[in-house]
């Protein structure tokens, strides 16, 4: 198929890419048969909704898209302890992951709990000193103080601190990749337990707690006992799922959907308190979710305090909820600091490596355990591959991944760790985290490699940029953008619609900040669209639109609707561009 507009290199040096001959068939046949703007049935057609479909999905309802609970394996086991464990006023213990997933896991327990008057014993390792997961030690100290001990977003891989926990029943609330066999707990709920069919894999933690607490509303009902209202602490599982880049795909999109209303409310003091300080001024989306509110959330566990986050998210006092926010939002500014040293470090390494093999990686002494992951994902998106960074502390490293599409990173990971390659590893599809030895850092990168390219890693080019096809300015309207929305959200699994502008020719351009770009441009007919593109300047594509001496351009990205002074306009979130 030839190159949409026939861009073979765009200024960022991608080539474009249409909708194949089929999809664009499928889009014409909806919208005849819909009457939807074909737009609309562009996006949809690209993620192969039919038209009998479109308008269930363009407004999906938990009420269709729930899952039974009790599909999961040990889910109705696990509910009934728990429930079991509240009744009988029992020691309850959640030991939770540090990150966003885990968090919210957490704090979506504890509010539950607080519906009958319980509270439970909060237990988030250490990232540096204690690593991801349960361990022996702490697993032995909370089975001598509580009666129950429940794993939120880790334990399946877990089974010597679970077999430690002496005295206590463990439950395991997760969704990263399983072994072989399960750990000696009570029950162990994850939808990626080997022997599970795979129908859930997309949920993280937070929806695997959530639907926990669905079947725990249908025990008690049958009890003639009454819970709190779940559809209330949909803001917690949106944010663990964006956060934790679950794909956006089935039940996950009502999740989110859901959630963002709850969160817009405003009525949950942690995440107000972290809106405000993150200087949210409009409407929660999913790009909030996954870059204001996350980074700051998941701050308290790479570089600070691991349980703060949690603790915020679950917090009932406005005070404490400000004080928490203010913290991790200077956490937050001090892991970027972080980041950005071993992020050039990593980079020069890795480029000297070369971007071209199936995996790029790096490794540096003294390179923060909390940002690694962080740093993966930056090279990951510059070499289109999937990437580990990993830091070490004298002999011992710790080390996290990031994947691309169609690369299951988490089972290479898990199978370097049953060659004895290296001394942990796990996760899911898309992350992974790693423990190893110096000595073991050469021989398991290259075998991953190997691994990697059996999966088709290495035959990645240059990203493409995908676009939904093509609009002139003039049908660019707030109604439109809105009903664009309406197929959302968008995030991993599900990206936003994209669309060319052809041949437009540039109004206006002027600088904002050091870095970013805003323009107005226009197709001769009338309409003049507004646009930005943020971190122009550090491009090739800045300099060319800023300098455009009257020449005309193709332009790509996504449609949003600008609120500035009590108006609407609609403008470009400008990504890429080509001179026509």
């Amino acid at each position: 198929m030839g190159a949409f507009l026939m861009v073979e290199r765009s200024l960022t040096g991608r080539r474009w890419v249409g909708l194949d001959i089929e999809v664009a068939r499928q889009a014409e046949a909806m919208a005849q048969a819909t009457g939807l703007p074909a737009p609309i049935c562009n996006v949809l057609a690209r993620r192969a909704v039919r038209p009998e479909e479109a308008a269930d999905f363009l407004a999906p309802t938990l009420k269709n898209l729930l899952p039974d609970p009790r599909s999961l394996r040990d889910m109705e086991k696990a509910t009934t302890r728990i429930l079991a464990a509240v009744k009988a006023r029992q020691k309850i213990a959640i030991f939770a992951d540090y990150d966003v997933d885990g968090g919210t896991s957490a704090a979506l327990i504890i509010d539950w709990l607080r519906h009958f008057d319980q509270s439970a014993t909060l237990y988030i390792p250490d990232r540096i000193d204690e690593g991801y997961g349960p361990n022996d030690e702490a697993m032995a100290m909370l089975a001598a103080a509580h009666d129950l001990i429940i794993c939120v977003d880790c334990g399946t891989l877990s089974h010597g601190p679970i077999e430690a926990a002496k005295g206590a029943d463990v439950v395991v609330l997760d969704h990263h990749l399983g072994g072989e066999t399960l750990p000696p707990a009570y029950a162990v709920v994850n939808p990626n337990r080997a022997d599970e069919t795979g129908d859930l894999a997309h949920l993280c933690a937070a929806g695997v707690v959530f639907l926990m607490l669905v079947e725990a509303g249908r025990q008690l009902r049958i009890d003639n006992e009454t819970g709190p209202n779940l559809l209330n602490m949909l803001d917690l599982v949106a944010l663990g799922t964006v956060a934790d880049v679950a794909p956006l795909i089935g039940v996950n999109r009502a999740l989110v959907r859901q959630g963002l209303t709850v969160m817009a409310r405003r009525e949950r003091v942690g995440i107000t308190a972290l809106a405000d300080v993150s200087r949210m001024d409009t409407a929660p989306s999913s790009y909030h979710l996954g870059f204001l509110l996350g980074p700051r959330v998941n701050a308290g566990g790479r570089i600070g305090k691991a349980d703060l986050g949690a603790r915020l998210l679950a917090t009932r006092d406005p005070h404490e909820a400000k004080a928490m926010a203010e913290r991790l939002d200077m956490l937050n500014t001090e892991r970027r600091e972080i980041e950005n040293n071993v992020r050039a470090a990593a980079l020069d390494q890795a480029e000297e490596r070369g971007f071209d093999a199936p995996l790029v990686w790096a490794a540096g002494e003294g390179w923060h355990a909390g940002v690694v992951g962080i740093v993966a994902s930056r090279l990951k998106d510059a070499a289109h591959r999937p990437a580990i960074v990993i830091g070490f502390d004298g002999d011992s490293g710790k080390g996290s991944g990031r994947s691309i599409s169609g690369v299951d990173l988490g089972a290479s990971i898990q199978k370097l760790a049953h060659e004895g390659l290296i001394e942990k590893g796990g996760g899911h599809k898309m992350a992974a985290g790693l423990s190893l030895s110096r000595a073991q850092l050469e021989p398991a990168m290259a075998r991953l490699s190997e691994l990697m390219a059996k999966q088709g890693a290495g035959d990645a080019g240059p990203s493409d940029l995908r676009l939904d096809g093509m609009l002139m300015p003039g049908a660019a309207q707030i109604e439109l953008i809105e009903q664009l929305e309406q197929a959302g959200p968008f995030g991993a699994g599900a990206p936003a619609p994209r669309f060319a502008f052809p041949d437009v020719e540039i109004k206006f351009a002027k600088r904002v900040g050091e870095t970013h770009l805003k323009i107005s441009f226009t197709d001769g007919l009338g309409t003049r669209i507004d646009a930005i593109c943020f971190g122009a300047m550090d491009t090739p594509l800045g300099p060319a639109l800023e300098n455009h001496g009257g020449k005309r351009f193709h332009l790509a990205g996504r449609l949003e609707v600008n609120s500035w002074g009590g108006r609407q306009s609609p403008q470009l979130r400008l990504e890429d561009a080509a001179p026509a």
